[in-house]
């Protein structure tokens, strides 16, 4: 399906539309997992350029997903991709595709040759689409590395 009525912004973490498309995604995250969500130390500057992005998709002017990349390591090559998230609205309408593309390309534009993330089990919809675009099985690492169900995935730009 095309998304011609689809605009992908790069917005602070903090601005309200982005507050407010993080908190559609963590209370499906605390449903599916029967927690708060995702308990990943986040700060909103992590995704203040050059070391990261946050961007929000408008279709038809309405927001209906997001995603944001903040720095991983200390190498200068890593972002890690955070916050991904399509609302029902924007659901099988090719807005995640678009919003992961635009991720990359920033981050890629930033000087990162590879994009990691965390997901889980519990998010089998999530799994298949990384997999369908190129994301492989990594170690798992970050705040979850040790939990069981966590799943860790990587893709080089």
């Amino acid at each position: 399906m095309s998304v011609e009525h689809l605009e992908i912004r790069q917005l602070p973490f903090a601005a309200p539309e982005s507050v407010a498309m993080v908190a559609d995604l963590l209370a499906d995250l605390g449903a599916r997992y029967n927690s708060s969500g995702d308990e990943t130390p986040v700060d909103a500057t992590e995704f203040d350029p050059p070391d990261g992005a946050f961007l929000v998709a408008f279709l038809d002017g309405e927001p209906v997903g997001c995603a944001g990349w903040r720095s991983h390591g200390t190498d200068g090559e890593t972002a890690e991709l955070k916050r991904m998230w399509t609302a029902p609205a924007g659901r099988r309408k090719g807005v995640a595709r678009a919003v992961l593309r635009a991720i990359e390309d920033s981050a890629r534009d930033a000087g990162r040759k590879r994009v990691i993330l965390e997901t889980g089990d519990k998010q089998p919809e999530a799994i298949a689409f990384y997999l369908a675009n190129g994301y492989e099985r990594i170690p798992d690492f970050g705040y979850y590395r040790n939990e069981p169900g966590v799943r860790s995935y990587g893709r080089t730009l």
